[in-house]
């Protein structure tokens, strides 16, 4: 007969096993932790006063968040650390932060004024009992003149009216205190949620001959923390560098707050697993098509079954997939290392687990630049200024959304792409309303005829541009040829006006240099061949 226990009875047990050890809870404040893209490293250290003998220290208060594999003890001091272990205790809820703490005091400070006024309330409702009874005593047992009776009613008229106003303002402040209870509670409510969060603990059995003192450190990776890059770009004219202000978005929302830490910024990713991939065969052979079935004139699709059989027989032959891989300021110091880059910031900061993103800037450089500007005029009128930054890797930059400032105004937005081979990084720093830039068809050179068996289009345009600004400036003109993929249409370039044109693409460029109030003028015209009897969309 199989004999079933509840799993209540399996911890009790292992609580009495524990504590058949000398178990001592101990208190250790984080004092460094390292941001990665995407979790973060907490290391806490701790002073220990450890007894002769095996005793078990609890560390606990920490997030419940916390990847087991990667909890690290070290010990300092004569004494073996004989084990660690770490689990989450849903018996005991983490301490509420301060701001909560601070909401709750707010509360309990209103609930009281509600009390006093109630209280208050109950005072006057007393009075009121006694001047209606006094009143009627007086009148019946009393004989009064006229004068008397008069001031005897404006007594009882002026106290009972000051009750009845007193009352009533007080029963206004008492909704005004529970409106705003209410409130608060609804912010405690959304700020914690339906349930709080376990806390998580970190036990550690250790040994020693004697009494000693030593010292303990704890390190682990938690998630919902995190943090990405972005920048503020400015440039105060085109003949000085781009000054690059680097600056990282942290939040967290472990559970637990991160008070006056060291914090470092690493690039790094220690989750994606370190083994170089294998190549395995890669198994090839003719496509075979599934067989259709034919009944009475109608195509029937093939069978559930069949198609698994197939399925299966084709998994056999496939490759195997490789697992997707999980994406004057304060001193900073970075380190470059062999695989990460690392930022320390000298500062120590107190991050609250709200999930809120706080900035932090970690880099301040400057870099020379080669200024151009860009016109695609069949796409945008526009004129946009970028940057070229060569040996760009030396700054240690990453990926980010960019606020750009030219001249100490701001232009927009844009991002630093840093995932490319090439030596020079280009910045995109906003457009300049001061080259205009028109692009319009030439009517006059743009036909369409028919010549055999084949028709011909043609198409003409004539680009402006004209720099309004009191410098000459370099641009680079940018448009397009339609690219052939049949061998029955045939597409040539009858006038470029000097342009470069790369005819596997399809682009033209033209490099110009104009000066302050110029005007250029460039014409481009091509024309496309095909087959009259078809159809080929080109506007």
């Amino acid at each position: 007969m199989k004999i079933y226990m509840p799993i209540a009875f399996f911890v009790l047990i292992s609580l009495h096993c524990r504590g058949t050890d000398n178990e001592k809870n101990i208190k250790a404040e984080i004092k460094h932790v390292t941001v990665y893209p995407d979790r973060a490293q907490l290391t806490h250290e701790t002073a220990v006063d450890i007894p002769a003998g095996k005793t078990i220290l609890k560390l606990s208060g920490l997030s419940p968040y916390i990847d087991a594999r990667s909890v690290q003890v070290k010990g300092f001091g004569n004494f073996t650390i004989l084990s660690v272990n770490h689990q989450n205790n849903y018996l005991l809820n983490l301490e509420e932060s301060p701001e909560i703490k601070g909401i709750r005091s707010q509360i309990e400070a209103l609930q009281l004024k509600v009390e006093d006024e109630k209280a208050a309330i109950t005072v006057l409702k007393e009075k009121e009992a006694f001047l209606t009874a006094n009143r009627a005593i007086l009148i019946k047992e009393t004989t009064y003149s006229i004068e008397q009776m008069k001031g005897i009613m404006e007594l009882y008229t002026n106290n009972m009216e000051q009750v009845t106003t007193s009352v009533l303002r007080k029963n206004r402040l008492i909704r005004d205190y529970e409106k705003q209870i209410t409130a608060l509670q609804k912010q405690i409510s959304d700020k914690t949620g339906k349930q709080q969060l376990p806390s998580g603990e970190i036990y550690v059995a250790v040994t020693s001959e004697k009494q000693v003192a030593g010292k303990l450190s704890f390190a682990y990776v938690v998630s919902n923390a995190a943090w990405y890059p972005s920048y503020d770009i400015r440039v105060d004219n085109i003949a000085g560098p781009v000054n690059i202000f680097y600056k990282a978005n942290l939040f967290q929302n472990t559970g637990v707050q991160w008070k006056d830490v060291k914090l470092s910024f690493s690039n790094a990713n220690p989750w994606i697993a370190g083994d170089v991939p294998e190549l395995y065969p890669w198994y090839i052979d003719y496509f075979y098509p599934v067989p259709v079935v034919r009944a009475r004139g109608v195509t029937s699709a093939p069978r559930r079954q069949d198609v698994q059989e197939m399925a299966a027989d084709m998994a056999l032959n496939e490759p195997e997939m490789a697992k997707a891989a999980e994406a004057s300021p304060v001193f900073v110091q970075k380190q470059i290392g062999e695989t990460a880059i690392t930022f320390d910031v000298a500062v120590p900061y107190t991050i609250a687990s709200d999930g809120k993103v706080q900035t932090i800037e970690i880099q301040r450089t400057s870099a020379p630049a080669e200024y151009k500007y860009v016109t695609v005029p069949k796409l945008s009128p526009l004129a946009y200024l970028t940057g070229n930054i060569t040996n760009w890797a030396e700054l240690s930059l990453q990926s980010g959304e960019a606020t750009l400032y030219f001249e100490n105004t701001f232009v927009g937005k844009s991002t630093i792409n840093v995932n490319q081979l090439s030596d020079t990084l280009t910045l995109s720093l906003g457009t300049d309303n001061s080259i205009l830039v028109k692009r319009e068809k030439r009517k006059d050179f743009t036909s369409r005829r028919v010549l055999g068996a084949n028709k011909t289009e043609t198409f003409s345009f004539l680009i402006t541009i004209r720099n309004n600004k009191t410098s000459a400036v370099r641009i680079t003109l940018q448009d397009q040829l339609p690219v052939s993929s049949n061998s029955g249409i045939t597409v040539e370039a009858v006038e470029l006006s000097g342009g470069n044109y790369n005819s596997q693409t399809g682009k033209v460029i033209w490099d110009y240099e104009i000066k302050p109030q110029e005007t250029k003028q460039t014409i481009l015209t091509y024309s496309v061949r095909y087959p009259k009897d078809r159809t080929v969309i080109l506007d």
